[in-house]
């Protein structure tokens, strides 16, 4: 329940602009768990995948409340997470924990409401 609205999920769509460390898959790992924590949600699984020649990396965490994952452009100083979480998770705290993590210019939050009304 979501202001007074019935809901599957919560999805924020978090982009981080200036963003540092981005090549960094153990950076990244940690930053999911602690997105975990400060969320209140529960990890089964991380995978990430660095490519080369950039470096850039893309990785998901598995919740049993759904998903954390990102992709990186470390040319563009840009990453690009999303975390979806049901239940009692509270997405919110993953923005500054990313923020600070990443070392962001700019963060721009987008929230999606998932299943309203379903």
């Amino acid at each position: 329940m979501v202001d007074g609205k019935q809901v599957a999920g919560r999805h924020l769509i978090i982009d981080l602009m200036g963003a540092r460390h981005l090549t960094d898959e153990d950076r990244i790992q940690q930053a999911f768990r602690d997105c975990v924590k400060a969320c209140g949600a529960t990890l089964l699984h991380i995978h990430t995948h660095v490519f080369e020649p950039n470096g850039g990396v893309s990785g998901v965490a598995v919740l049993a409340e759904s998903h954390i994952s990102t992709h990186t452009w470390p040319e563009r100083d840009y990453a690009a997470f999303d975390v979806f979480m049901c239940g009692d998770a509270q997405p919110i705290k993953a923005v500054a924990i990313l923020k600070e993590a990443f070392e962001a210019a700019e963060v721009r939050v987008t929230e999606i409401l998932r299943g309203e009304g379903a």
